[in-house]
């Protein structure tokens, strides 16, 4: 049995304004080709390293073809998309030269958008299927935030989505692709698919899957799993900043031969969430809000997750409310993870550790993000940004977040980056000889992945809205493309 995988993985902001570029998926997760695919993520928390042990567990040979991944970001240029598209289908067709090709394995986000193209992956799996033919077997994996469509549904044989947020399980799904695709060759399944959309909006902070309401969706979903006939079921929870005509929730369920069972399971799921509509979104609290209710909760370290500025959706990472306020505040032992600004970084790496100096602080990308913050800081520490993941989310895994510092202002702990990813864990604080355990407030530009190694702290969490472009505000957004209507909005 000879299988060949690969993937090209993006989360569009169609909001962000930075195009990306070749040179981010070269420097996000890295771009690797052939047998690299293998040595780099064998072992490793992603739905690839899922397909990696699932060959070797079944002892068929796994043909990587490419592999890349984009921080999410910005809109993909046409030139782009086509370059990776071209390259990933002319490495396809020379698999299929050098021996038959009985199935795909396909690693994919579910929100990739590219130029005039608002379904990049679905156009991405349907160009693999003009390639492969209509009888090869194309098992997809995707993230919780997909914005589904009919198109990837129809190209794909099975899809199977991520169950948690954060996502700690991508190599789980990654096994069960594996282990679903052997099945199919064998001839032991055979499956169809349906498709459910919903018109509503999902806010983040009602995506924690562990904890309610939404762990309750997932009960019912596992539940449904273990019906005679169904092979797996996709609960997805949209991504609201990519303005395309399918944006929003979806369940996909896959049956083995039964359309109306597939059907009936999907009815029931769907009406079953958009019944509930209102308990999966929450009104965002403020800043100061959520600094005052962890306080008469008396929980610490309080948390604020700044889900406006999540860079792992996109944004910018560098809106400055929160470092204002806890400036305001006179706050102490706070600590603020992490602020993108190229600049001071390379400000405070020019003065050298020890050294204190003023600086003009983030709010550079957009005014959305907030005027610069004037300090005087002291630079406690230097890095050149790459650490190791210590997980559970990508554990072994290498991150780079390019030259970075650990400034200290009065009270306040701010590591200062140039490359833009959300905190998942502690390890780069770590490295910098920060203890996040000492802090009494702790702001993270993420919405729920930090929790994967920062809930063990304990203290209280709260999702805040502050003023930045991706907003959970979801009526300020400007979207074009959306369907309506869409609760809460209409």
């Amino acid at each position: 049995m000879r299988i060949v995988a690969g993937g090209i993985s993006h989360e569009t902001s169609t909001f962000a304004k930075s195009p990306t570029t070749l040179a981010d998926f070269a420097a996000g997760f890295g771009f690797f080709r052939g047998p690299a695919v293998i040595e780099r993520f064998r072992g490793a928390n992603i739905c690839t390293g899922g397909f990696i042990d699932g060959a070797e567990k079944h002892g068929f040979e796994l043909v990587p073809l490419m592999w890349t991944f984009a921080y999410p970001s910005g809109l993909i240029p046409r030139t782009v998309y086509d370059a990776l598209k071209g390259e990933f289908l002319e490495r396809l067709a020379q698999a299929q030269t050098a021996g038959p090709v009985d199935g795909v394995l396909l690693d994919l986000h579910g929100a990739m958008v590219a130029e005039g193209i608002a379904d990049g992956d679905g156009d991405f799996i349907a160009a693999v299927r003009q390639t492969v033919g209509p009888d090869c077997p194309i098992v997809v994996t995707f993230d919780l935030h997909g914005n589904h469509t009919q198109l990837r549904v129809s190209a794909s044989t099975a899809i199977i989505g991520f169950d948690t947020y954060p996502h700690v399980d991508m190599a789980e799904r990654g096994r069960e692709a594996a282990d679903l695709m052997v099945r199919i060759v064998r001839g032991e399944v055979r499956p169809v698919m349906a498709f459910r959309q919903m018109p509503f909006f999902w806010s983040a902070a009602a995506q924690v899957t562990a904890h309610p309401p939404i762990d309750e969706a997932f009960r019912l979903v596992h539940a449904a799993e273990q019906r005679p006939g169904i092979l797996s079921i996709t609960l997805a929870t949209g991504f609201p900043w990519a303005d395309v005509p399918n944006m929003g929730p979806s369940v996909i369920v896959v049956a083995d031969r039964d359309q109306q069972l597939a059907e009936q399971t999907a009815t029931e799921l769907s009406d079953w969430i958009y019944a509930r509509r209102e308990r999966w979104y929450r009104q965002p609290l403020t800043t100061r809000q959520a600094l005052e209710a962890g306080a008469t909760a008396g929980r610490y370290p309080i948390m604020l997750a700044d889900m406006a500025d999540n860079t792992g959706g996109g944004a910018s990472g560098d809106s400055t409310e929160v470092l204002q306020t806890f400036l305001d505040l006179k706050l102490t032992d706070a600590l603020l993870l992490y602020m993108v600004d190229p600049e001071v970084a390379q400000q405070a790496h020019a003065a050298g550790v020890g050294s204190r100096l003023r600086l003009s602080i983030g709010g550079k990308s957009d005014p959305m993000q907030g005027p610069p913050v004037t300090a005087d800081a002291e630079v406690k520490a230097l890095s050149n940004g790459r650490f190791t993941y210590d997980g559970p989310m990508y554990a072994g895994l290498t991150g780079d977040l390019g030259t970075s510092a650990w400034l200290k202002i009065d009270g306040v702990n701010v590591v200062v980056v140039c490359g833009r990813a959300q905190p998942l864990d502690q390890a780069f604080a770590r490295s910098l000889g920060i203890d996040c355990a000492q802090m009494k407030y702790i702001s993270v530009k993420s919405a729920v992945h930090f929790r994967s190694g920062f809930e063990r702290l304990g203290g209280s969490i709260y999702n805040i809205d502050a003023r930045a472009v991706h907003t959970h505000n979801f009526g300020a957004l400007n979207h074009q493309h959306r369907r309506h209507p869409m609760y809460p909005l209409e």
